[in-house]
């Protein structure tokens, strides 16, 4: 089962640094959550994308969870050339994470590999743009 069946998301942004918020669908969810959405796990899942740190938060009384996820922006909303410079779509990969371990560890591998061929060839159109400039 994928993240997004059990709980809906957030960002914001400051920096280089996002802010990712994991809201349950229903607050029976938590638990398990918290046992399965580890900073470990959303690091592996966006590694590359996220460079920095991955700090989790706990919000128990809101069956929420904050992560904040360092060097996440390339630099920032005013350095980065990327198409999303304030990290919307992160949240919604995450989304895409599956939630039954077994299942989820080969299917965690085949999105990062999608994410990296789409990041790489991202990167390739925007040195092209640059040295056009």
């Amino acid at each position: 089962m994928k993240l997004r069946e059990l709980a809906h998301s957030r960002t914001g942004d400051k920096g280089n640094t996002l802010n990712v918020s994991v809201i349950c669908h229903d607050a029976r969810h938590y638990d398990l959550l918290r046992k399965v959405l580890t900073s470990e796990r959303v690091k592996a899942f966006l590694s590359d994308v996220v460079l920095g740190d991955v700090v989790r938060y706990e919000l128990p009384r809101l069956a929420a969870f904050n992560f904040v996820l360092g060097r996440a922006l390339g630099g920032g909303v005013t350095r980065s050339l990327a198409l999303d410079a304030h990290g919307k779509s992160l949240s919604s990969a995450l989304m895409d994470l599956e939630i039954d371990e077994e299942a989820g560890s080969a299917r965690d591998m085949h999105l990062k590999q999608i994410r990296k061929a789409g990041a790489e060839l991202g990167h390739a159109e925007q040195q092209q743009r640059a040295a056009e400039q």
